[in-house]
């Protein structure tokens, strides 16, 4: 074999080494997150596997699945929530316009009037009666005092509000569990605007009465909010924290037409998270939003109830955590005193 030919072998072998060298430090990009990041979440990476589909069907509403998905430190997460929606001993809240049942009752009040007295959740039988109305974008559930009190009928869209009442004795705790569905789960998008992966958002009012009528609490800025799963994250380095706040504001919230490779950081939830003696002292109080903001102006499920989520005296806020794009489950609380 003269020179001439060694030298060939030599060049393709030397290429070799480094096309392979090249290709096994692509596929480690991912193990290199964690020492970017420099937070308590756990991380993922692209679409979860779906573990449940169509739990929930309603004409032109948007596909409602629920997925799992292993972070790089081997932990499993359910997405877009772990719910209760399936759970059968958690009861539906009852509802104020409900469009995929055929409930889309014109005013609060005829509303209540279809109400039946068994659908009155009593916490403390001695306890006062008390009306709360909630529309939440896009499920919720809630608790007082630790005890479920209703959640909402309609996980996803098409978009509705519900009414609640229970009997309980001041002061009382309300606990929240918000969640902004997702159709590519994982990553908190869904198809919309003319982007494969759109980012969605979120929001919440709720206003609670008296038996007189009397508004005693609304959602606003006194109230505590905390993210638990922030998605989608086109780059790691844009999250930080500073003690319990989790912010996501300096992220990219446009989405995109390929968001297979987009992070998510997932965070574990207190199970005594909706006990009345739960430390929320160092939560972030939650942020409010505008009605423009959240998009509510032609949403019947909202706009029949203006005389109550917009009343003159007592305006009640949408609120969510800092990030209402990006934040995609998010739990509330309030002490009415």
């Amino acid at each position: 074999m003269n020179i001439k030919c060694l030298l060939i072998i030599l060049v393709a072998f030397l290429s070799s080494c480094e096309s392979d060298t090249k290709t096994s430090t692509a596929t480690t990009d991912i193990a290199d997150v964690p020492t970017i990041y420099k937070g308590t979440a756990s991380i993922t990476q692209g679409l979860a596997t779906t573990t449940a589909e169509h739990i929930f069907k309603c004409d032109r509403g948007r596909k409602t699945d629920v997925g799992e998905i292993t972070s790089l430190d081997g932990k499993k997460w359910t997405v877009p929530a772990n719910t209760n929606f399936q759970n059968d001993d958690f009861p539906f809240a009852p509802d104020l316009h409900n469009t995929c049942n055929g409930n889309t009752y014109s005013d609060a009040q005829t509303a209540l009037s279809n109400l039946a007295d068994s659908k009155v959740i009593n916490i403390e039988e001695a306890g006062e009666l008390f009306t709360a109305y909630v529309f939440g974008d896009n499920y919720f559930e809630m608790y007082v005092n630790g005890v479920a009190i209703g959640k909402d009928p309609v996980p996803f869209t098409q978009f509705n509000s519900n009414v609640i009442q229970f009997r309980v004795k001041r002061p009382f705790t309300i606990a929240m569990k918000l969640v902004d569905w997702e159709e590519h789960l994982g990553v908190g998008c869904e198809p919309n605007r003319g982007k494969s992966f759109h980012a969605g958002d979120g929001g919440m009012v709720a206003v609670i009465k008296d038996a007189q009528n009397n508004i005693i609490a609304t959602t606003n800025e006194n109230w505590k909010a905390q993210t638990f799963y922030t998605a989608p994250i086109l780059d790691i380095n844009c999250v930080s924290e500073d003690g319990a706040y989790r912010y996501s504001k300096s992220c990219d919230t446009n989405g995109g037409q390929d968001g297979t490779s987009f992070y998510a950081l997932h965070w574990e939830i207190p199970t005594d998270w909706m006990r009345t003696n739960f430390d929320d002292a160092n939560w972030p109080k939650a942020t409010t939003y505008t009605n423009k903001t959240i998009g509510v102006d032609n949403k019947r499920a909202y706009t029949n109830f203006t005389n109550i989520f917009d009343d003159n005296t007592d305006d009640a806020k949408f609120i969510w955590s800092t990030n209402v794009v990006l934040d995609n489950e998010v739990l509330v609380r309030y002490t009415v005193k």
